[in-house]
């Protein structure tokens, strides 16, 4: 296992630093979930890039506990998910395969990190792709067990409205990682 970037910034592990990482990891998530462009069922915001940059920057274990706490945060009643929603509710509702996705993704980004796929630009590339794919494995599984969705549309009413409407988005923020996590890895003197 390689050192993921949190550990390259901050080499001195404890609790408190490891729960640190976690909660501001979760916030940064928050915070990105508020950049939204209002689509139905599901909206397009800066949520996916938040969620496997911090995956990639906290490695498999933080990554995935940040996104179980911001999922905590959202069901206590705290407006973290996208358009400052909250609850149960919006859990249940047709984005929750997506929220639950989250904490996936970010175990497996973080886990590819552990491996040294943040350093490159290609291998980083490719590790947000799997990201976004388990995202979408959960979000359509989801999403297709809603009546007006799966049951009414089909197969390709799903994919219409539940996949395609983010793709060039997903794409270029994965781009966008890709260019971030190698260079600062460059910046910091290290990128082996």
């Amino acid at each position: 296992m390689q050192q993921v970037f949190a550990e390259r910034i901050l080499p001195r592990r404890s609790i408190l630093v490891d729960a640190s990482l976690i909660i501001w990891g979760s916030l940064f998530v928050a915070a990105l979930a508020q950049l939204s462009i209002p689509l139905q069922p599901v909206p397009v915001t800066g949520q996916t890039f938040a969620v496997l940059l911090v995956g990639m920057v906290l490695g498999s274990r933080r990554g995935a506990l940040a996104l179980a706490a911001y999922l905590a945060e959202g069901l206590a009643g705290l407006p973290v998910f996208a358009e400052a929603r909250s609850g149960l509710g919006t859990v249940l509702g047709p984005t929750g395969g997506y929220l639950v996705g989250f904490i996936a993704a970010a175990w497996l980004v973080g886990l590819l990190a552990e491996r040294g796929f943040d350093r490159r630009l290609i291998k980083t590339f490719s590790a947000m792709v799997a990201g976004n794919m388990v995202i979408y494995v959960f979000g359509l599984a989801w999403l297709s067990t809603f009546p007006f969705v799966g049951g009414l549309l089909g197969e390709s009413g799903l994919l219409t409205l539940g996949m395609m409407p983010f793709l060039i988005g997903d794409g270029i923020k994965a781009a966008l990682a890709a260019l971030l996590l190698p260079s600062a890895w460059r910046l910091t003197g290290s990128q082996k």
